[in-house]
């Protein structure tokens, strides 16, 4: 993951963990299991997801959605319930020192609860399974808040916050007790062994203060697919990301998570490892469609409430409130404050009637969007920058394409200059596998601003060797139509996105495999307008060469094509 995640990585993998819980003497109930973070190791405090523990609730999943519930007690679930904690070596502890640089892949066991001996000579050892016991289970209001405002009546409608996928058979209840345990977390306190262990005293987990981070931070992810499954092989699985969207304490990134990583850490890269949010639901579906995003709670007001929550329960408890990790205060704090990449902000938000869709500022008066944002000339068009977020100028579609051109484009020229807005670079070369983000209101549309996804830049399409489309691994939704693709290092701009993938057998949509314009293939005809006024550059993309209408309708150039699957 290169040299600049490498203390990250370490802090991450010491804090991570997996939480089992399973009923005694029910074996053949089976067992529930998730991802969690390691607070403090003397004496052991573990954050882990409350989804986990509904079956186990005294008065069902309903208890967590009642008014003013920031917090229950441990003895709310019921006395069947047992509970296990298992982490691997940390650097301090001699398993931990003397695996520290080996190539070997440790020994998969795919064992359950019950601790199977140690293959020291393979790899890391994992330590086995530690009992635990639930001191308590708490939320976050301010996430709630958020969380029901953004989605609404459309949580029922077209969202759903399972692990499953849609064709998965699920239960109401099952899939009603995820939905009110969304928000929830809970606090474990490890019993310790006979024997002391040597790592007990690991490094602390410092925490990023709320708010700290700008869209597009790179982000460090940290879980267990598939909770307790296989941990050898599955435990602290790290993936890499970026801040996608914010609101208050309700965060997205592009880090890939799956089903198991809830209650994983997400950490920054600088300062190294600090932890900045845990994973809510690692998998989003709206409306059928794979959304490949992440939803997250920012740590900080967790640890918050954890301290209040100790508080109020048990006197006896506030020694363990002191041992909560502290928020990162001066001079760290200043790595965590940067402003953001300032070409994020060249976004804006277009709406054309009754559709709306992403753009990008060009000029102080001239933005560009897709035609089916804004399909007709000289319509009235309404342009909302990113900052300030009050902001409103009007324009009208001076150029679309026709709906037979291979370029779905639109320009649109306002009546004021846009204050403030930062004008992107073009850029005159493309290189395949650098580092790309795309910037466009997807997934949450005008509620919150744009988001930011991450990726690569997959494939340069070419056409007598010049460029007629680009392909990304960034995560494109409906709503991003038109927005910028931005080189991530330069932050020159690379291209207007167009589109993603659509399977048109199964209806299934893939967010990660997406086509933008090439600036190239626009820059001359725009640069003419902007100095002289003159349309006849755009009215060249509506006579595109028939190898480049092939390459956009995805076909071959043959005689009788086999039907695409896109």
């Amino acid at each position: 993951m290169g040299r600049q995640w490498g203390p990250a990585m370490r802090v991450a993998e010491q804090a991570g963990c997996v939480v089992s819980a399973s009923r005694v003497g029910q074996p053949e109930a089976g067992s529930w299991s998730c991802s969690g973070v390691i607070l403090s190791r003397s004496p052991g405090l573990v954050l882990c997801h409350a989804g986990i523990f509904t079956p186990f609730l005294r008065a069902g999943s309903g208890a967590l959605t009642v008014a003013g519930a920031a917090f229950l007690p441990g003895d709310s679930c019921s006395e069947d319930l047992r509970l296990h904690v298992q982490w691997g070596p940390t650097a301090a502890s001699p398993a931990g020192r003397a695996d520290r640089g080996r190539p070997e892949l440790c020994t998969p066991q795919c064992a359950g609860l019950e601790p199977s001996p140690p293959v020291r000579h393979r790899g890391r050892p994992l330590l086995p399974p530690h009992p635990a016991e639930l001191l308590l289970l708490l939320s976050c209001p301010a996430f709630r808040a958020h969380f029901a405002h953004l989605f609404g009546s459309e949580t029922t409608e077209q969202w759903r916050f399972t692990s499953a996928a849609p064709d998965t058979e699920m239960s109401e209840d099952e899939e009603e007790d995820q939905l009110r345990a969304l928000g929830w977390f809970a606090l474990l306190r490890v019993r310790p062994g006979p024997e002391k262990e040597a790592d007990e005293r690991g490094p602390a987990v410092a925490v990023a203060p709320l708010g700290a981070l700008p869209k597009g931070a790179p982000l460090l992810a940290c879980g267990s697919p598939f909770g307790a499954f296989c941990p050898d092989i599955f435990l602290n699985t790290l993936s890499r990301g970026v801040l996608s969207n914010a609101t208050g304490p309700l965060l997205l990134t592009d880090a890939r998570c799956l089903p198991g990583t809830e209650g994983g850490g997400v950490f920054a890269a600088r300062p190294a490892g600090v932890l900045v949010a845990l994973v809510t639901a690692p998998l989003c579906w709206k409306a059928r469609e794979w959304v490949g995003l992440t939803l997250l709670c920012a740590a900080a007001p967790l640890i918050r409430a954890v301290r209040t929550a100790l508080g109020r329960l048990s006197p006896c408890w506030t020694s363990l409130a002191a041992l909560l990790p502290p928020e990162v205060g001066a001079p760290w704090s200043l790595f965590l404050r940067d402003p953001g990449p300032p070409w994020a902000a060249a976004a804006v938000l277009v709406e054309c009637g009754t559709v709306w869709g992403s753009g990008v500022v060009l000029a102080p008066r001239l933005v560009v969007t897709c035609r089916h944002v804004a399909p007709r000339e000289a319509a009235r068009v309404l342009v909302r920058p990113t900052t300030p977020k009050s902001a409103k100028i009007w324009g009208h579609v001076v150029f679309a394409t026709q709906e037979t051109s291979p370029y779905d484009i639109a320009v649109v020229s306002l009546e004021e200059d846009l204050e403030g807005v930062p004008i992107p670079l073009p850029t005159e070369h493309f290189h395949k596998g650098e580092a790309v983000s795309v910037v466009g209101f997807g997934v949450f549309g005008q509620a919150c601003g744009p988001s930011v996804t991450s990726g690569i830049l997959s494939a340069v399409v070419q056409v007598d060797e010049t460029p007629v489309m680009l392909q990304t691994t960034c995560a494109v939704h409906g709503g991003s139509s038109g927005g910028p693709l931005f080189s991530t290092c330069s932050g020159d701009l690379l291209g207007i996105v167009a589109s993603n993938t659509r399977d048109n057998n199964t209806g299934a949509t893939y967010p990660h495999l997406n086509f933008s314009i090439p600036i190239t293939v626009l820059q001359p005809a725009l640069q003419q307008y902007s100095q002289t006024g003159n349309l006849d550059g755009l009215r060249e993309l509506d006579h595109a060469t028939e190898p480049v209408r092939v390459v956009w309708r995805l076909q071959r150039p043959l005689a009788e094509a086999p039907r695409s699957k896109l």
